[in-house]
């Protein structure tokens, strides 16, 4: 059996497919994992979702927070955007199948020495420790009252962790980590509103380090795959590996076999949308 990691498809359902046939995927005996944000912004987030919905246990996902921004819509919470493509998801017959499925899937996934993650994990949270948070999101996602909570899971504060965090607040903090940090400050809070917080490191907010860098990272001792930051673009270390390289923007897709973690790029020839839509 092969894994491949996929970078942020974002809706362009094409160029999976070309990726996928470059790999010689096989769902009968290979496997695939989505580090999130399967959907919005490209032209065919409906086709991508019936797609990798339809992989079964082929296929692992963790939400990204383009995920999370559909299931919001779906339940006329959060602020719909100009340049979202989500209206023909909301508009199908299946519409509820897919969006249930995509509200059971978590936020961080972790087997064997590999985890997965969409954005990051905070500097003082453990793997152990991001496995029961992602779960405890997951609980609140699936619970019968699950639009209570997505009516508050949006917002960038508090910003920083702390184990005494209980309700909204806790579920939010964990959200945001795992699905839209890129930044943290000295003191490890998340930085979401400074400018550059969307950059590269070297236009970075001032007083600020990616997640990854920050001292004292707990969790630097593990195999992370993780995507979200097409400016970053790829990155492959001993303990990271970061693989949106921006398909959306006219990048590429790119997938990681995690078993010798070689890299596989399909050029986006479909979808390009102007800078700073991210």
């Amino acid at each position: 059996m092969t894994t491949y990691a996929i970078g942020d498809v974002q809706g362009c359902f094409d160029a999976l497919q070309s990726l996928l046939d470059h790999v010689e995927f096989d769902a009968r005996k290979d496997r695939l994992w989505f580090v999130g944000d399967l959907v919005n912004r490209g032209p065919q987030s409906l086709e991508v979702l019936r797609y990798v919905q339809s992989l079964g246990d082929a296929a692992t996902v963790v939400l990204g927070n383009h995920d999370l921004h559909l299931l919001m819509q779906s339940e006329g919470f959060g602020k719909a955007n100009r340049e979202d493509t989500l209206a023909e998801i909301l508009a199908a017959p299946d519409r509820a199948k897919l969006l249930n499925w995509l509200r059971s899937l978590p936020l961080f996934h972790r087997h064997g020495e590999w985890a997965m993650v969409h954005a990051g994990l905070l500097p003082s949270w453990s793997l152990a420790q991001a496995q029961q948070l992602s779960d405890e999101v997951s609980a609140a996602l699936r619970a019968p009252n699950y639009r209570e909570f997505m009516a508050q899971m949006w917002g960038s504060e508090p910003a920083a962790w702390s184990d005494d965090l209980s309700g909204w607040d806790r579920l939010r903090v964990i959200v945001n980590a795992m699905t839209r940090m890129r930044y943290v400050t000295n003191d490890g809070a998340m930085e979401f509103r400074a400018a550059g917080s969307k950059a590269p490191p070297a236009q970075g907010p001032e007083n600020c380090t990616p997640w990854f860098d920050a001292a004292h990272r707990v969790n630097a001792t593990a195999l992370i795959v993780c995507g979200h930051w097409s400016a970053l673009g790829l990155v492959m270390r001993k303990d990271l590996a970061a693989i949106d390289t921006g398909c959306l923007w006219g990048g590429s897709l790119t997938a990681l076999r995690l078993e010798d973690r070689r890299i596989f790029c399909q050029p986006s020839r479909q979808y390009v949308v102007p800078r700073g839509w991210d």
